[in-house]
């Protein structure tokens, strides 16, 4: 049975605004926080995010770049159908202001004042390796470098 392609994914992607961005603490817990993908996206397999360089989650990742996004859509709302996806993949930190200014949305002046003038500011890219999707009752993972479905869970 040929499951979802990377370009279904994306698609789905477009309806969501927040996902959870889950990191390791120094101590090994899992700490996770709500960002932003602004619903601007065409996901091909990156996610961009900006953070202030004194967020605990700088630190975590720097010590260790593995982190999951957890995503989920609309749900029972007027017979919409459940879809919660789950990314596996590696961050990298950029402070390079060219890189700010070709993933930056309108909107986000809401939480950094300066627009990419910002003190501080960080571009998180969350290159993903794994997606592992449910979607009213099909469910599927996908590896990301190869765009490839490798069957259920």
């Amino acid at each position: 049975m040929p499951g979802k392609t990377l370009a279904d994914i994306a698609e789905k992607m477009r309806d969501l605004d927040f996902c959870m961005l889950s990191t390791r603490t120094e101590t090994g817990a899992i700490a996770s926080r709500p960002m932003s993908n602004n619903r601007e996206v065409d996901y091909d397999g990156d996610s961009w995010f900006f953070a202030c360089d004194d967020a605990h989650m700088i630190g975590e990742i720097e010590a260790d770049p593995r982190v999951g996004l957890s995503f989920q859509g609309k749900a029972g709302l007027l017979g919409a159908r459940p879809f919660f996806l789950a990314i596996e993949g590696r961050a990298e930190l950029s402070r390079d202001k060219g890189q700010f200014a070709v993933h930056w949305t309108e909107g986000l002046e809401r939480w950094f004042k300066q627009g990419i003038d910002t003190p501080g500011l960080v571009l998180i890219r969350v290159h993903g390796e794994r997606a592992h999707y449910w979607d009213a009752g099909e469910e599927g993972v996908i590896l990301l470098e190869r765009g490839t479905f490798v069957g259920g869970p």
